[in-house]
């Protein structure tokens, strides 16, 4: 896995990586994780560092742990994904969008057009 140079520790982004492979359908809900050991190796990172990603979904419910058995994606996954990343976007992301509108000096109504236009080419 290639990671990037962001802001974003290491451990978060493996996490991201897993809930894209969650709303991809590659983890479905209720279905047993990679191993610990097994997923590092995937991704060539230390065992440390794939359990402090696991440890952090498991606090937010996104897998859980059945002690002696392994991690499972939760049956409502989808949905707590989802929610945490609308979070994470009106958080932190849309703020720092802002910030850079404002800067290079785009208008509301500037913006508005923009957004107007990219949503009539998704049709």
């Amino acid at each position: 896995m290639e990671f990037s140079e962001n802001a974003k520790p290491i451990y978060q982004q493996i996490a991201d990586r897993i809930c894209d492979e969650v709303t991809s359908g590659t983890f479905t809900p209720g279905s047993r994780m990679p191993s610990v050991r097994e997923y590092s190796a995937k991704l060539q990172v230390n065992v440390n560092t794939v359990m402090r990603t696991f440890e952090y979904l498991a606090g937010r419910e996104i897998i859980y742990n059945k002690r002696g058995v392994g991690y499972f994606v939760a049956d409502n996954a989808m949905a707590l994904i989802d929610q945490m990343r609308t979070e994470t976007f009106f958080n932190n992301d849309m703020q720092y969008f802002f910030r850079r509108l404002r800067n290079i000096g785009v208008t509301p109504d500037t913006l508005k057009e923009l957004y107007s236009n990219f949503l009539d080419g998704c049709r």
